[in-house]
């Protein structure tokens, strides 16, 4: 089984449909998303939809959070509350019914997806975690693989069958997985990345039977959504995290 792993779309619509066209090339027999569906990007209406009509599983991201919960959404930053203010008004009311009724977290494949930090935090980042944070993590679930999104980055966290803990950047390179060691993986974001690879969407592929992950990196018409996070009133910060 070949399963696409993506994240933090964050209504970024141009770069879903560059990563969907590339899925329907892959051979991919299922798709998780991590949550973050919406926030940020000018067509959140589009990509729900889009989602929902190629019944990928998805679950909840911070920004769909704060969709449900005011305590949560006096947290975010002025940045993020003015984009999630303008998403509510672009999303219909059954959009807004899937995004408020996803789920915190999936057990499928004998994996765990989750947003933020296993086991099941919505909002915590793994920015950077020391050893000593991921031996307690590891410890906190007991799947042999996990995949997290939240940061925006691409990253691997190994624990050997020796116990020494690894972390690695993800590359475009296929990553072979030593059947007695355990994983976190990190598979960046296609809306909006943060990694120091380029601005294009990223996603994962994981085969189950080759015991690999592969990164993929995909083009997409940036310009076209710039100008739309313009148009439509969102704030310039957003532009410019992906004109780069």
């Amino acid at each position: 089984m070949r399963l696409a792993v993506i994240s933090d779309i964050h209504g970024n619509y141009r770069a879903l449909q560059a990563v969907i066209m590339d899925l329907d090339k892959q051979r991919i027999d299922t798709t998780m998303s991590l949550g973050d569906t919406i926030g940020y990007g000018p067509e959140p209406e589009e990509v729900v939809q889009l989602l929902m009509s190629r019944s990928v599983y998805s679950i909840m991201g911070n920004h769909e959070l704060a969709l449900v919960s005011p305590h949560y959404y006096a947290r975010l930053n002025p940045t993020s509350r003015d984009s999630l203010d303008l998403t509510r008004k672009l999303l219909s009311k059954p959009s807004l019914e899937w995004l408020e009724t996803l789920p915190s977290l999936s057990l499928q494949h004998g994996a765990r997806f989750v947003h933020g930090c296993p086991p099941a935090s919505i909002t915590t980042y793994l920015f950077d975690p020391s050893d000593t944070r991921l031996e307690r993590i590891f410890l906190s679930y007991p799947e042999r693989i996990c995949f997290a999104g939240h940061t925006h980055t691409l990253n691997m966290f190994v624990k050997l069958n020796s116990g020494t803990i690894q972390q690695k950047d993800l590359d475009l390179e296929v990553v072979h997985l030593g059947k007695d060691n355990r994983y976190l993986i990190i598979p960046g974001s296609v809306g909006q990345p943060r990694d120091t690879h380029s601005n294009k969407a990223k996603y994962v592929i994981w085969d189950r039977e080759a015991e690999t992950i592969e990164l993929r990196e995909i083009s997409y018409d940036v310009a076209s959504t710039v100008k739309l996070i313009y148009d439509r009133g969102f704030p310039s910060q957003n532009a410019l995290r992906l004109d780069w």
